[in-house]
């Protein structure tokens, strides 16, 4: 009798453990609804939206119209455009690259888009950036390249529909260039007509027509931006424009098929010794100039940079003891995604396919919640609900929201879905908290690569 009872125990045990295997296989094969994530990283975008309202989700039905006067120094009309992160100045060269990079993920993967049903809102959210640049660029060789103040607005907690600080704008002209703010503008507005080819023929030419106007501005009046534009200094310092140069250059190549540009970018190239790093996010754009560098050419030169970063992440790259790849303490999960970004498209090219998706896969798969939580808010399993936000913290008006609701501890009354936070430390160590700006605030650029590689994830059938 006792011999039967452990045999019965032993068969009970193995039926445990099978059908463990087979759920986690089902969930290997299943994984992350990728549809899901895309639709929720472009209702952050929603939400994040300055200026009069339109075409909202009811799960952004908080967000009101705000920065109705913002305009430039002669009354020009800059409302529209994105809030940054969880703040309200609008900075217009990490706006620019979020842009770009949207747009990249849309030409890219587009069938990955619609086959979640997210296309139009992808142009939809592309549109509400590149309207407002055409606002921005107010003459051939003037560009308004920042709304707000930067400290007086990041001494304001509150909804953005409640400001009542100043909002100045700067603008970048001959007399004080931008050469990076107005590359990567161009960059913008030459990725966006690609978008928009197909379907409105008019609005690609027209941002054809701005994007070749800043890049020949960006070209013949050098100087980076930041020491133009000051306030912008204290928060997004450019380090060069040779880089935004080349970009810019490349994108309009692909925008226009005009092989001056591409002879340009790799004069540009090899003028400012752009083989020399890689590396792709706001204030660097290398790899990606390498990417499309290699696309449009085939050169081996372009193929053999991108292999050894590549390469180099899978190999030699810091990782977290979870696995993700650790490039930095502030927005972490933003620099892992823009190297999935890059892995991505470097397995496009036919170079290291599978081994190049398998990391690009499980970083966004640790974001998700592989790593032991979802970093996505709305999404998956105990997702952050104290991000760093000041809107998304604010009860419905009339109720005060001030520095006494950010220093509450309570979870934010409205939920930005799908909005990346910065993520963990070198460790995987995250607290979700608001004062922890540095691993718990969104941004506009954190997600534009994220979601790019969603998107190339859902296309390839994951």
């Amino acid at each position: 009798m006792e011999t039967e009872q452990i045999q019965f125990a032993f068969i009970k045990m193995r039926l445990l453990c099978i059908s463990a295997f087979l759920l986690c296989s089902l969930y290997a094969v299943r994984g992350y609804d990728y549809s899901d994530v895309l639709r929720k990283s472009l209702l952050f975008y929603q939400a994040q939206r300055s200026g009069k309202l339109s075409n909202m989700d009811p799960l952004v039905s908080w967000r009101k119209n705000s920065g109705l006067n913002d305009k430039g120094n002669n009354g020009e009309d800059l409302t529209g455009g994105y809030y940054d992160a969880g703040d309200f100045v609008k900075f217009g060269f990490p706006m620019a690259f979020t842009t770009t990079m949207l747009a990249w993920g849309v030409i890219s993967y587009e069938k990955g888009y619609t086959k979640a049903g997210q296309l139009d809102e992808a142009r939809r959210a592309i549109k509400w950036a590149t309207d407002y640049f055409i606002k921005c660029h107010v003459s051939a060789n003037k560009l308004y390249g920042q709304v707000g103040q930067g400290q007086v607005d990041h001494d304001y907690w509150g909804r953005p529909e409640d400001m009542k600080m100043a909002r100045p704008a700067y603008y970048i002209d001959e007399s004080r260039p931008g050469s990076d703010l107005a590359g990567e503008t161009a960059a913008a507005l030459a990725a966006a007509s690609i978008v928009f080819s197909k379907v409105d023929a008019k609005y690609s030419q027209t941002l054809r027509s701005h994007a070749a106007q800043l890049f020949s501005f960006a070209t013949k009046h050098r100087k980076v931006y930041s020491d133009s534009i000051t306030d912008a200094a204290n928060f997004y310092r450019s380090s060069g424009y040779g880089d935004e140069l080349a970009w810019s250059a490349m994108w309009l190549f692909k925008a226009t098929n005009n092989k001056n540009y591409r002879e340009m970018a790799e004069q540009l190239y090899n003028e400012f010794g752009l083989q020399y790093a890689s590396g792709l996010g706001w204030d660097e754009k290398r790899s990606g100039v390498d990417l499309l560098l290699a696309e449009a050419t085939g050169k081996k030169v372009y193929k053999d940079k991108l292999k050894g970063y590549c390469d180099y992440m899978v190999n030699s790259q810091q990782r977290t003891p979870k696995g993700l790849l650790f490039l930095g303490e502030w927005g972490s999960l933003r620099n892992a995604a823009n190297v999935a970004f890059i892995l991505m498209k470097t397995a496009d090219l036919g170079i290291n396919s599978a081994a190049y998706r398998k990391l690009a896969k499980s970083q966004i798969d640790y974001m998700l919640g592989n790593g032991g939580r979802s970093y996505v808010v709305g999404f998956g399993n105990n997702p952050p609900t104290h991000y760093h936000h000041r809107a998304s913290s604010c009860p419905n008006a009339p109720a005060t929201c001030d520095w006494n609701t950010f220093n509450g501890g309570q979870a934010n009354v409205h939920t930005l879905y799908g909005a990346l936070v910065g993520g963990p430390d070198a460790n995987d160590n995250y607290s979700d908290v608001r004062n922890d700006a540095t691993h718990n605030e969104v941004a506009d650029d954190y997600n534009a690569g994220f979601q790019g590689v969603v998107a190339g994830l859902k296309a390839l059938g994951y």
